[in-house]
């Protein structure tokens, strides 16, 4: 998992950033606001409040606009309405300096459970059946739908989801892990495909504006 460290304290990220990829963590790190809103979005964003180019408050929403990237306030400000003002902001969680490791992966595990729910073991969609696990798309005769690894990706990213609507922001930072401006077209292309093969039009719906839902059995 890709996590973005917003951080100017170098001691403080340099420690943490050793900590976080001894558990595995791709990890990378800006040290401004600037520079944090300027690279590619990863999975969770860990975020100081105190930048020195831009509160961090302000950074908080301005990422929380632009997609939907887990996001946890790591912060020497404690008091309850800083708390208040930074999950109103859009963080995701909040935790006050200074905290241990093991704590830290605690809130991140738990985060990331909420952003990304776990699949249930096979969606039934139409006459469709989806394994997510196994990778495996069947039609109602039984017989399996070839999809490309970026159409199965696609397709699972909503069958985590069945019955929601998934944001075109979140589809693109899932599958292709990053909303680049020309990413919208590809998402349209891809869907369009993802559609004619699995020969059940009315299973993805498409919400204007704002993203595709999976018409789920039950849902």
């Amino acid at each position: 998992m890709r996590i973005l460290l917003v951080e100017d304290d170098n001691r403080f990220a340099d420690a943490l950033m050793v900590a976080l990829r001894r558990q595995s963590f791709d990890v990378s790190r800006a040290a401004t606001a600037a520079a944090a809103l300027a690279v590619p979005p990863a999975d969770l964003v860990l975020l100081d409040l105190g930048l020195p180019d831009m509160d961090g408050i302000e950074v908080c929403r301005r990422m929380r606009a632009g997609g939907e990237v887990a996001i946890i306030a790591i912060t020497a400000r404690g008091d309850e309405r800083d708390r208040v003002i930074g999950l109103r902001s859009g963080a995701d969680d909040y935790l006050v300096k200074p905290f241990g490791i093991a704590e830290l992966r605690a809130r991140i595990d738990a985060v990331m459970r909420r952003v990304r729910p776990v699949a249930r073991p096979a969606v039934a969609a139409g006459g469709l059946r989806i394994d997510v696990a196994r990778h495996l798309v069947t039609s109602g005769d039984g017989s399996v739908i070839a999809l490309t690894r970026k159409e199965f990706e696609l397709l699972a990213a909503l069958a985590r989801r069945p019955g929601l609507v998934v944001s075109r922001e979140r589809l693109l930072i899932e599958v292709w892990h990053s909303p680049w401006p020309g990413g919208q077209r590809t998402l349209d292309v891809h869907m369009a495909t993802l559609r004619a093969k699995l020969g059940e039009p009315k299973v993805i719906q498409t919400v204007r504006g704002v993203g595709y839902r999976l018409v789920a059995d039950g849902t």
